[in-house]
């Protein structure tokens, strides 16, 4: 099979978050999402929410350990009172733009079809706010979009997101040392070595990661994809876990990782093969393809530690 690596379309929100942020000095979304430490592993939250991601993972995490091994700095804060909040953000906004989640998308009535919570995360960039309205560039591919302010309130609370904190922002993006794309990508492998060998703690009851996370998935859609579940799969988890694998593989050929980065391309064909089997619902196909994924975050482990 041909390796190219892709370009186009995808749920990389905090990535193009992060990389409308850093401005001229940003990386590309490949690197952007692999230092976050996303591409590296594979979880079943409370043993039913799959996501090709690592175990023990979030994005708030991500943004946090890329940051640190990208050189840069940035004012966090989480504010429960959404007055205040919104009074922090206007003000902020006057020194630049403010990054944003993660929000609820649900509430992100400019997505067409987006109605009330849906229990996905997002993050935005905030341009500008008034007392009626707040723009911004949603990466989901809507620049410059107006959200009135009592929409935009409910997604920031975000109460519906599994991970964060209430009306969170970052401010003061500020690069304090100068690091190449190499050294960024090298520096964030020993806590993807951790999370690919289960070292995690308070998870949520019935977590399962890695290659026992792949296995129970595929019980759960042998004995019946339901509908939610496969909604999940096929408009999110799939694109993004095959996106994101493929790109880490790419990174880690930079710096040569080349058995690290041959196990990422394998997880990245199964994982975006399964899109077609579980859109059209041959159930048995996909159930098969994640026995085979089960066995490669092991390799993966091995291959990150022996290089």
């Amino acid at each position: 099979m041909i390796d190219l690596p892709y370009r186009g379309s995808g749920p990389y929100c905090y990535a193009h978050s992060l990389a409308m942020m850093f401005g001229s000095e940003a990386p590309g979304a490949d690197v952007l999402e692999t230092v976050t430490g996303s591409p590296f592993g594979m979880q079943l939250i409370g043993g039913s929410l799959p996501f090709f991601d690592a175990f023990g993972w979030d994005p708030d995490l991500g943004i946090g350990e890329a940051l640190d091994v990208l050189g840069w700095r940035a004012e966090t804060a989480s504010e429960p009172d959404p007055d205040v909040a919104y009074s922090r953000l206007v003000e902020s906004l006057a020194d630049g733009p403010v990054l944003l989640g993660p929000v609820e998308m649900g509430h992100l009535r400019h997505q067409p079809g987006m109605t009330g919570p849906v229990g996905a995360d997002h993050f935005l960039v905030a341009l500008a706010a008034d007392d009626s309205s707040v723009t911004v560039h949603d990466p989901q591919g809507y620049p410059y979009a107006r959200i009135p302010r009592e929409d935009f309130a409910a997604a920031w609370r975000a109460e519906t997101v599994a991970y964060g904190e209430p009306n969170t922002m970052r401010t003061d993006f500020a690069r304090h040392t100068v690091i190449a794309e190499e050294t960024a990508i090298e520096a964030s492998l020993p806590r993807a070595i951790r999370r690919l060998s289960g070292e995690n703690d308070g998870l949520p009851p019935g977590t399962l990661g890695n290659g026992d996370a792949a296995l129970a998935l595929a019980a759960r859609i042998d004995d019946g994809c339901g509908p939610e579940l496969r909604g999940h799969l096929i408009h999110f988890a799939v694109r993004l876990g095959a996106r994101r694998t493929a790109d880490a593989a790419s990174c880690l050929r930079r710096i040569g990782r080349d058995d690290a980065a041959a196990v990422l391309t394998t997880q990245a064909r199964l994982i975006g093969s399964l899109q077609y089997d579980l859109v059209v619902e041959d159930d048995v196909r996909a159930a098969t393809t994640l026995r085979t994924l089960a066995p490669t975050y092991e390799e993966l482990r091995r291959a990150l530690t022996s290089s």
